[in-house]
């Protein structure tokens, strides 16, 4: 079977993250099943034309702007009636294949974007895409979608979308877990980490400023902020640490290898996440499968990814001063933590990309009739 996936990013991009993990897994499991798959993406610099990655070839064309039109040209000219199944990923914006193929087809929704315009995008592009959100959401509300969390689904079906028409897939870890949650070593110090790119819809400036209110009921209190700083945000979050009373207490890394992320994880006592919204939050998934359980923001995704009171802690308003009195509950709640850490690692465990393609291609037979 031959499969074309449209995405503006592919999992070599600089800003790639986790939906692009997510669909390299289902890409790279098609063509172990013998599929001929394709990958059409945008350039970025250094980036070659065409690449071969784990069994699926990728096509890059156009810019982060331009590749939707780029990628309508490149179908004309070279896949027109090749694919038997394309799926079409909105990642900010979709690629509109229904206006252009008659192909059997699904959609991929990670998340939606909304608030998120005005934390990424300068004014006024910010409210232009704000905007125009609703009316192509409209004009697809018919698809059949394929996405990864309630709160994805429950978004969507705001705006038109039927129920009926949507499916959550599981998603999964690259990150080998560890074999019992409480024999991971933690800091001597009570310790928060941050983790992942430090750009405005992370929020990670409100992780500092909690962390600093925190501080005057819990004085042994550290903070490791862990990610790719990005533009003039993470410059000003770089600028903020310096500034802090607390400097000596927050360690600021940047970009992390692979090795350092795990243990990191495994040595902090909670993960903390505060972004805008999520699909799901694979950072909190990940910090569990360490043995380590998160504090977040009661925002999409967030909420499905950390089960409150359970797997993790939700603030109850989205701001620092909650954020900080959660860290305060955590930190007085020593009782309960290994609750946490085991409830946490169980829920990672059922969270695998084995159970999340299986998924897909019974999602896929049921909305296509095509049998992967």
């Amino acid at each position: 079977m031959k499969i074309l996936w449209f995405s503006w990013k592919d999992s070599f991009h600089p800003e790639a993250g986790g939906a692009e993990a997510v669909t390299h897994q289902m890409l790279s499991r098609a063509a172990a099943d013998g599929h001929e798959v394709v990958l059409i993406s945008s350039r970025f610099p250094d980036s070659e034309a065409q690449a071969s990655y784990e069994g699926y070839q990728i096509q890059r064309v156009g810019s982060r702007w331009t590749v939707y039109l780029a990628a309508w040209r490149l179908y004309k000219k070279q896949f027109q009636g090749w694919a038997d199944l394309i799926v079409d990923e909105c990642n900010t914006i979709p690629f509109f294949t229904r206006f252009y193929t008659p192909t059997p087809r699904v959609m991929v929704f990670y998340q939606l974007c909304r608030e998120i315009w005005f934390y990424q995008m300068a004014k006024p592009l910010s409210w232009v895409g704000y905007l125009i959100e609703p009316l192509y959401l409209w004009l697809l509300r018919k698809e059949k979608v394929i996405t990864i969390s309630q709160s994805s689904v429950e978004d969507l079906c705001k705006f038109g979308f039927e129920a009926k028409n949507i499916d959550i897939i599981t998603l999964g870890i690259m990150i080998p877990s560890v074999t019992d949650p409480h024999q991971t070593k933690k800091a001597e110090d009570p310790t928060l980490i941050s983790l992942g790119a430090i750009r405005p819809m992370k929020r990670t400036d409100e992780i500092v400023t909690a962390f600093e209110l925190a501080k005057t009921e819990v004085p042994s209190l550290k903070l490791v902020v862990a990610g790719l700083p990005i533009g003039d945000y993470g410059e000003a979050v770089s600028k903020q640490i310096e500034r802090s009373p607390y400097r000596e207490d927050i360690e600021f890394l940047g970009r992390i290898s692979a090795e350092e992320k795990l243990r990191l994880m495994q040595k902090a006592h909670w993960a903390v996440v505060t972004s805008l919204k999520e699909g799901w939050c694979l950072v909190v998934t990940e910090a569990n499968s360490q043995g380590t359980p998160a504090i977040g923001y009661d925002v999409d995704g967030l909420r499905d990814s950390i089960k409150n009171g359970e797997t993790g802690l939700l603030t109850e308003q989205n701001n620092p001063q909650s954020l900080s009195d959660t860290i305060i509950q955590a930190m007085n709640q020593e009782d309960q933590y290994s609750e946490f850490v085991q409830k946490g690692w169980d829920d990672s465990q059922t969270i695998t990309y084995e159970r999340g393609y299986e998924q897909f291609k019974e999602m896929i037979r049921r909305f296509t009739g095509v049998h992967l």
